[in-house]
């Protein structure tokens, strides 16, 4: 999956929030809706972006389907930000360097 679909995925609050509650278990639709004030078939919508980016995987159990985090699908964007990882040690440098300069005036 490319780092814009994945972009597109995390965009939505919503979507974010389902991600968090996978973070912490393996969960149902109707497990991830609760307390987020969304609808189920919105929470379907959200789902199927999120698989759609590659971000969650689906498994049945018995009649249930449940869903997880997708460690790999993290992959592209990961990736995506290790091309300025070389950016930001420089800046942060520079900002420690500032303050100190800061401390002793």
């Amino acid at each position: 999956m490319n780092e814009a679909t994945i972009f597109h995925a995390l965009a939505d609050p919503n979507r974010r929030a389902l991600l968090d509650r996978l973070r912490l278990a393996e969960l149902n639709a109707t497990e991830l809706r609760q307390g987020l004030g969304i609808s189920q078939p919105a929470v379907s919508q959200h789902v199927a972006v999120l698989r759609k980016a590659g971000l969650i995987v689906a498994s049945r159990q018995g009649r249930q389907v449940r869903y997880r985090i997708d460690p790999d699908g993290l992959r592209p964007l990961l990736d995506w930000l290790q091309r300025y990882q070389g950016f930001w040690p420089q800046r942060l440098d520079n900002l420690q360097t500032l303050l100190e300069e800061m401390d002793h005036e």
